[in-house]
């Protein structure tokens, strides 16, 4: 099932916006210790890698970038510094067809930036520096590009930046044409919780809720992916996706649950921006009409797509690329 044709829907994401630095090894010299989540590298030791890449990466950047792969009118939302890498971030957004009007420039400050360590496996380690990332606030939030936007896609915000939720509350529960929310939350949302009176509100207005198992298990307090995906629709979030690795997605609606397996010997050469090619792909299937399992479809295929290629963004599909894929790839998504 492929969606039909329409006018190119108006997206915005928002949140962060990074400069990535990929710094790859083919791993002789670097300890993988999967029992502890972890690479290992000897003190004192010179590590030969094979190549450095600087490329443009953060969620909001990637989320805005497949939307406007996809064929939307997509919009990016975030802070970049008056350097040459925010030059650089906003130049690759703008060369990929995204509306950077929303954008702000900070003067005298550093963009954010990462140095992504990975090896052959597809594994990775990443340094980051926030940078102009925490000056997402209120006076940065383009409120009138989110109130005609038909979808807004909420990435990871910094700490600092979670004021901005109110200012969405108040857009999705006073608007009067209806706008689809994804939400992918960050890290202090969800330290916060689901009983989080913000977080509360905020679900209520949720259209598709993103979340690996262990945020989701941390977010809700549950003890089982089931339960958590229960308690998160309860509080009024429409439909909710848990990542699981390799062991793909549970998701539900109100009407099902479904497992959605990962696609079997696909080459893996990057894990990085794999969950936002996944939110991008679930979202624009949910915004043209299809059903949770095509939509769930959608998001896998994007994200083996991002798997197979270095950095968040090489791999995002285009809208003719997606639709043939979802008419050619077979994924058994099966009610639960």
């Amino acid at each position: 099932m492929t969606p039909s044709p329409r006018p190119h829907p108006r997206t915005l994401s928002v949140g962060g916006i990074t400069f990535d630095l990929f710094v790859r090894t083919d791993g002789s010299h670097v300890r993988i210790d999967r029992e502890n989540h972890a690479l290992e590298l000897p003190l004192g030791a010179k590590v030969r890698v094979d190549e450095i890449i600087e490329m443009c990466g953060g969620g909001a950047s990637n989320t805005s970038v497949g939307f406007a792969r996809l064929g939307c009118d997509a919009g990016f939302c975030g802070v970049v510094g008056s350097d040459q890498w925010g030059e650089r971030l906003l130049e690759n957004l703008q060369r990929q067809g995204v509306d950077t009007r929303s954008a702000t420039v900070v003067e005298g400050e550093n963009s954010s930036s990462s140095i992504i360590l990975s090896v052959s496996s597809g594994e990775r380690v990443i340094l980051y520096n926030a940078g102009t990332n925490a000056h997402l606030h209120r006076t940065t939030f383009d409120h009138e590009r989110a109130k005609r936007s038909e979808w807004i896609y909420l990435n990871h915000l910094q700490e600092d930046s979670i004021v901005i939720q109110d200012d969405l509350i108040g857009i999705l529960e006073h608007t009067v044409r209806p706008i689809g929310f994804t939400w992918n939350p960050g890290g202090a949302q969800i330290e916060a919780g689901i009983a989080s009176p913000d977080n509360h509100r905020l679900l209520a207005h949720t259209t598709v809720l993103l979340l690996n198992k262990e945020e989701s298990l941390a977010f809700t307090g549950e003890e089982t992916m089931e339960a958590a995906l229960a308690s998160c629709r309860k509080k009024g979030a429409r439909i909710v996706c848990i990542t699981d690795g390799e062991n793909g997605v549970l998701a539900g609606d109100a009407a099902h649950l479904y497992r959605c397996p990962v696609l079997e010997e696909v080459p893996v050469i990057d894990t990085t921006g794999a969950g936002d090619g996944f939110g991008v792909g679930v979202s624009w299937a949910i915004l043209h009409g299809l059903d949770l399992p095509n939509a769930l479809r959608a998001g896998t295929i994007n994200a083996t797509s991002v798997l197979g290629s270095l950095g968040a963004q090489a791999g995002l599909l285009t809208d003719i690329e997606m639709q043939n894929r979802l008419r050619s790839v077979h994924l058994d998504v099966q009610a639960v």
